[in-house]
């Protein structure tokens, strides 16, 4: 009977646990102080050189909340070094507390300083001759968070990329009007009409205007009338145009002609001479080369090649397309470029975890992060902190008849499964008689009933364990190995257990994660020191 017992109550729990030796050394300057005083505790211990060591990182020891976290002091002695931590702890209620027994890990195992009992007194104040005043309400306090500096470096880069695209865009669009304008005509109008908004002239670049102004009127020549006007001298074009008018039965006056001969020697004298026209000079020549491009487009024969205008419609188009495309990918490039250096930025400052954890998320992290409870559970009473409340679970469907008979009442609260990255379970039970229970040889059963359930690869060390209140129970440490029922593969957790007896009852605290999660680690410690036992005479 008493096995099956044993069986039963190893059923409703999972299992961890800290080493306890006494490798760490445990000192505090003072043990009466008043509210708000600062109480400067120290650990040390002492390491061969090859040794690592990690001091406890939390906000907060117990009742006590950490102010300061000073820098450890090292001490070398031989062919070993003294680490010496110091903690600034404060109180803001009067009373007698106890600062915890704290993890240190020395060689990724842990060591457990001694807890130390101190009193926080009153500050005595003389009503007398001290003014006293109305308690002010509550003034809620918004949580920091570093979440809008992800935001603005999203719209810095969206907005970086957006101006990247119109800049494209509008550099394309220049290189597109060729194909955009479907006659001669229609483009040198067009390209008249800018060249008067860029005002050259007016700013003292007659060279420049002059040189644009007859490059338009060649070109138009050019693919109106099928001569090389681009590349042929005044004089020699003058000559082709007569003869191609002549050829193609264009009406050429001999004022047009003038007309552009003459500006065109007004423009080689601009370039070549140095020769500065008058204001009126300039707008009668620009005036006289969009009357002969004019004259020159009426006087051509209809000939429209409709198969022409169709194929450059379907090449304009097509460039658009491609133009659309080339603007997406080198935008996209250059986002994807800026992305690249700011991640790279956070993985050389903060290290690749903290990335991963930012963009693609993290529970244990999240559970760090957020609102912890103090909450009291079962009867006895555990009372601990937790990131989430925990839920009641229905453990009745797993107790065989013949050993409900001997509970007078059970109860089990939990958080996830032994599969998820953190579990916590908190549950105690109670006995209609007074039963003796043998807290090492229950540990042993625990265990195989662990690996009957599936539990692979089991390393676990028991250790004796006290509580501040003297309550005498086992703490266990060590991990095992859980198939994962969804994905299908193994995930190893590292455990803590802290088992209790006591008269009529038994109380169990137990929290597991991912192993080597960093803020699994934090959880842990933080939940385990914030034990609280309630004994059943309480």
């Amino acid at each position: 009977m008493k096995n099956k017992l044993y069986l039963f109550v190893l059923t409703l729990f999972s299992v961890s646990v800290f080493a306890q030796q006494k490798q760490v050394t445990t000192a505090i300057d003072t043990t009466k102080n008043k509210i708000g005083a600062e109480f400067k505790l120290t650990l040390k211990t002492n390491v061969d050189t090859l040794s690592k060591v990690v001091f406890p990182n939390l906000k907060n020891f117990g009742a006590f909340e950490v102010i300061q976290s000073y820098p450890i002091d090292t001490i070398k002695k031989d062919d070993r070094y003294e680490l010496v931590k110091k903690y600034g702890l404060t109180q803001f209620d009067s009373g007698k507390y106890t600062i915890p027994r704290l993890p240190v890990l020395i060689n990724n195992k842990p060591f457990l300083t001694d807890s130390i009992r101190v009193e926080v007194n009153p500050v005595a104040v003389d009503t007398l001759k001290q003014k006293m005043y109305d308690i002010k309400d509550i003034v809620p306090v918004k949580e920091s968070s570093d979440w809008w500096i992800y935001v603005l470096i999203i719209l810095a880069i969206a907005a970086i990329g957006y101006f990247v695209y119109r800049y494209i865009q509008k550099r394309q669009n220049k290189n597109i009007n060729e194909l955009a304008f479907k006659t001669p005509i229609e483009k040198a109008t067009i390209l008249l009409n800018s060249l008067e908004k860029k005002e050259l002239w007016q700013r003292g670049e007659i060279k420049t205007y002059y040189s644009e102004l007859t490059d338009i009127a060649r070109n138009y020549i050019e693919e109106a009338i099928h001569i090389p006007a681009m590349e042929s001298t005044t004089s020699e074009l003058i000559v082709a145009l007569r003869a191609a008018s002549a050829k193609n039965k264009i009406k050429l006056t001999p004022e047009t002609a003038k007309n552009l001969e003459r500006v065109l020697k007004q423009a080689d004298l601009v370039k070549f001479a140095k020769s500065k026209p008058l204001d009126f000079e300039i707008t009668e020549d620009r005036n006289k080369i969009e009357k002969v491009i004019v004259t020159l487009d009426q006087s051509i024969p209809e000939a429209i090649d409709e198969n022409d205008a169709h194929q450059k419609e379907l090449q304009r188009q097509k460039m658009i397309k491609k133009q659309k495309r080339n603007r997406i990918l080198i935008t996209v490039g250059v986002v994807l470029l800026l992305l690249f250096i700011t991640t790279g930025y956070f993985i050389a400052t903060k290290g690749f975890g903290y990335v991963k954890d930012a963009v693609i998320g993290n529970t244990s992290k999240d559970l760090v992060e957020g609102e912890w409870v103090f909450s009291e559970y079962g009867d006895p009473g555990v009372r601990v902190e937790t990131p989430r409340v925990l839920r009641r679970l229905d453990a009745s469907k797993s107790v065989p008849k013949d050993a409900a008979a001997l509970i007078k009442d059970m109860t089990s609260f939990g958080l996830n499964t032994m599969t998820d990255e953190m579990y916590i379970n908190v549950s105690t039970i109670t006995y209609k008689k007074e039963t003796e229970l043998d807290l090492n040889k229950a540990y042993e059963e625990y265990l195989k009933i662990m690996e009957m359930r599936g539990a692979k690869n089991i390393f676990m060390k028991p250790e004796d364990f006290k509580t501040q209140q003297g309550i005498d129970g086992i703490r266990g440490y060590g991990t095992m190995s859980f198939i994962d029922p969804i994905q299908q593969k193994s995930n190893k957790v590292y455990c803590e257990i802290l088992l209790f007896k006591q008269a009529g009852g038994l109380q169990q605290i137990m929290v597991a994660h991912a192993e080597g999660d960093k803020y699994g680690e934090q959880i842990l410690s933080r939940v385990i020191n914030s034990v609280e036992l309630k004994t059943t005479a309480q």
